[in-house]
């Protein structure tokens, strides 16, 4: 049994926009080239850039429903940031930061701690499992979801990288410890994703409109999509076959 991949995105800083590609090139033990490149640590957090860190120490979705609302394009070292509510944003995350956070500023609610600076991880992006991972999602079980919440949902509510079709919903949670070969490439799925408030929030408004936790919770789980490692590299494309070997 075989699916095949609808969409892939990357989101080049953590938790504040995504983007749609129609290819990308994976590369052994790293995460999407242009997918978690930057993260932004909020006032309270200790987080240097020296290390990973977990995503308590980051302006995130979870906390902060308007950033959900963020489009980027990344074009070499400039990211472009879109949100219905501000102007677009053109800055290099690097050396531009005070532009980012004025922007970034009437997003964020005043009873949480303030983003502070942008960092990079040292070798890998700033993804919320310790290891460098990429997220695969099934559409089928993002329709189960949609129809017991009995209301239409964007996927990037979910923020996964790469989306295939065609597989029988929560299949993907059979597959940690196993490989999957798509494309050129070769992935080994490692866990399930444990969801947190940033998916009740829409991703054209920013708004928190659809308790997709309590959706899950009558499976008697929390979890969507699964973390995988790229193990062997190549180029993977939409309508490549998704196949478990």
């Amino acid at each position: 049994m075989t699916g095949a991949i609808t969409s892939i995105w990357r989101h080049p800083i953590k938790s504040h926009g995504r983007e749609s590609l129609d290819d990308v090139t994976l590369i052994p033990g790293q995460t999407m080239p242009g997918d978690r490149v930057w993260a932004v640590a909020h006032e309270a957090s200790k987080a240097d850039g020296s290390e990973w860190v977990p995503c308590a120490n980051f302006s995130r979705g979870a906390k902060a429903p308007q950033l959900m609302a963020i489009s980027a394009r990344l074009e070499g070292d400039t990211v472009t940031l879109s949100h219905p509510k501000q102007p677009d944003l053109s800055f290099d995350p690097d050396t531009q930061q005070d532009m980012f956070l004025n922007w970034v500023t009437p997003l964020m609610p005043a009873d949480r701690a303030a983003s502070a600076r942008i960092i990079r991880a040292p070798g890998r992006g700033m993804t919320d499992s310790d290891f460098p991972s990429i997220s695969l999602c099934n559409m089928a079980s993002h329709r189960a979801v949609e129809q017991k919440l009995g209301q239409n949902l964007s996927i990037n509510r979910w923020r996964g990288n790469i989306w295939f079709d065609g597989l029988p919903l929560w299949e993907e949670f059979d597959w940690p410890g196993r490989d999957i070969r798509i494309g050129e490439t070769l992935l080994r799925v490692r866990e399930r994703i444990t969801r947190c408030l940033a998916t009740t929030a829409n991703p054209e408004t920013g708004e928190r409109d659809a308790d997709t936790l309590g959706a899950l919770r009558a499976w008697e789980h929390q979890d969507f999509g699964v973390y995988a490692e790229v193990i062997e590299g190549g180029k993977i494309e939409i309508g490549n076959k998704v196949e478990v070997i």
